[in-house]
């Protein structure tokens, strides 16, 4: 009887013993790593100076369409906005009439060389484009509304600048970018005075300092 007593009084030591510690041990919960991927991302800086080459056509009013080269140099002065001088040369062809009538040129040579100068003030709308999975291009649509000078036809004429394009950012130096202009001046070469409307499709390369 002692010995079965015994055994009880154990078991229940025991029980109130091992209960505590079993109850405090630990649920192992394995939780899932994420995998991070590392991406490669050109940027513009603020303060970023931009010079670049430009080159495309241009379709000058009344007097056909050209090819055009051009240059510029842009400031950023911060991720939105920016400042840009423009310069762009060609050469305007034949008008409807030359080409029509045979007869005497209405400009010379040298009245036909197109020049233009402007300053203008940008603004970008910033984005991204996946290549693939470990290569993202900044990229950005941006206006452009300037003013400045166009040296045509033997005159110099106010004008007015309206422009869009599109960049893609290769590396932290380095950009492609597409755009289109529309020069605005007053002229009254051909008839009454009216304000033309010399539209300008180009491509170029800029290089970041």
């Amino acid at each position: 009887m002692d010995i079965r007593i015994r055994g009880i009084l154990l078991s229940c030591l025991l029980g109130l013993l091992v209960g505590p510690l079993w109850a405090q041990t630990p649920t192992s919960v394995i939780e899932p790593e994420p995998q991070r991927r590392e991406m490669s991302e050109a940027n513009i800086e603020a303060e970023n100076v931009e010079i670049g080459l430009t080159v495309g056509v241009i379709s000058i009013e009344d007097f056909s369409t050209s090819m055009i080269a051009g240059a510029r140099l842009a400031y950023h002065i911060n991720e939105k906005f920016f400042v840009e001088a423009a310069y762009g040369q060609a050469e305007a062809g034949q008008t409807s009439f030359e080409l029509l009538s045979g007869g005497a040129p209405l400009l010379t040579d040298e009245e036909r060389n197109y020049r233009y100068y402007n300053l203008g003030l940008g603004y970008s709308l910033n984005g991204e484009t996946f290549v693939t999975d470990s290569w993202v291009i900044n990229s950005s649509s941006y206006f452009v509304l300037g003013a400045g000078s166009t040296e045509f036809a033997g005159d110099e004429h106010f004008t007015l600048t309206l422009g869009a394009g599109y960049r893609v950012l290769l590396s932290d130096y380095f950009s492609l970018r597409a755009e289109v202009k529309d020069h605005l001046f007053n002229s009254e070469l051909i008839g009454e005075e009216k304000t033309t409307h010399n539209i300008q499709y180009g491509v170029g390369a800029t290089f970041f300092f």
